[in-house]
């Protein structure tokens, strides 16, 4: 489907100035295309990753195309494209995906005040809607990471040393801070090719007569350079998180094996003196003794005793 802003009872109107296709078939393709004059680019090329192939100018119509990251509630994200169809006259945004962005941006029409004038206004009201949402998920991914951070290592060793060595508590630590990375490395994407595509627009629009959008494009610029270092701080801290996620695994690993050698270590006293006196030789003086029994059990026991209040002094357990 595809809708056209300001609306009007025919959509194919020459006063709108935004077209948006929201997964178009190929008879809406051709529609808008005979509609505008211009060629609308299709999915395929709209997903490569070649800067040459998403950002073009032709005859004073810019095509780009940014990779968009959409969340979809019980389900992984998804990363599908968008492509920006920009002239003089109208903006046309092909998508595959719903967007909380886009549908803000629609909503702008319906109110006399803040409704988009151009179609540059409209392309600029789209990337600022576009940055503040990453802002707010890349903020939202540090609040996870920062409960993470707490979970792992501060929490008190009275309460906290029994779930930090459970397997499956580190295994979905280690899971929710695998897909916090993944998520980062998507956003880094799309910031990328965001930042390049404003660059690109605020160049070539330059004679446009957009001193005002120029001056928000920028804004944009910086806004999302400063997204990328913050991105860059939390991808470092994801990786910090991991290594210490790891560590933690191994160190719960060095319990395990301290506690099988201890309890081997132990038990080796007691089973040499059980099969010293199990040997039933004749002229063993313990056998004709009253109280060999009881002496050879208390052997036992204190051969076990030693070596535990051993590992106990040298702070084992």
């Amino acid at each position: 489907m595809f809708s056209a802003y300001p609306q009007t009872k025919a959509p194919g109107a020459a006063q709108a100035i935004w077209l948006d296709l929201c997964n178009p078939d190929p008879a809406e393709f051709a529609e808008i295309q005979k509609l505008t004059g211009v060629a609308v680019p299709s999915r395929e090329s709209l997903s490569e990753i070649e800067s040459s192939s998403r950002l073009k100018v032709r005859e004073d119509v810019l095509t780009m195309s940014v990779p968009m990251v959409t969340h979809v509630e019980g389900d992984a994200p998804q990363v599908a494209p968008v492509g920006f169809v920009l002239s003089r006259e109208r903006l046309v945004t092909v998508r595959f995906a719903a967007s909380t962005a886009f549908d803000t941006v629609a909503g702008r029409f319906a109110d006399s005040i803040g409704c988009p004038s151009s179609s540059l206004e409209v392309f600029v009201d789209l990337c600022d809607e576009i940055v503040d949402h990453l802002a707010d998920s890349l903020e939202q991914s540090a609040t996870e990471l920062r409960t993470l951070s707490a979970t792992a290592f501060h929490v008190p060793d009275s309460g906290g040393r029994k779930a930090i060595r459970s397997n499956r508590v580190i295994r979905a630590q280690l899971r929710h801070v695998g897909r916090l990375g993944d998520h980062l490395s998507e956003k880094r994407d799309v910031l990328l090719a965001l930042g390049r595509a404003i660059d690109f627009a605020s160049r070539m629009t330059a004679d446009w007569n957009a001193g005002q959008m120029a001056q928000r494009m920028n804004g944009l610029k910086q806004d999302v350079a400063s997204l990328d270092d913050y991105e860059v701080h939390l991808a470092d801290k994801v990786q910090f998180l991991l290594d210490a996620m790891v560590g933690l695994i191994g160190i719960a690993q060095n319990d395990i094996f301290k506690i099988l050698t201890i309890v081997s270590i132990v038990g080796i006293p007691p089973t040499l003196i059980a099969g010293i006196y199990g040997m039933n030789f004749k002229g063993m003086p313990e056998y004709d003794w009253a109280f060999g029994y009881p002496y050879g059990l208390a052997m036992i026991a204190l051969s076990a005793i030693i070596p535990l209040a051993w590992f106990k002094w040298r702070g084992w357990f």
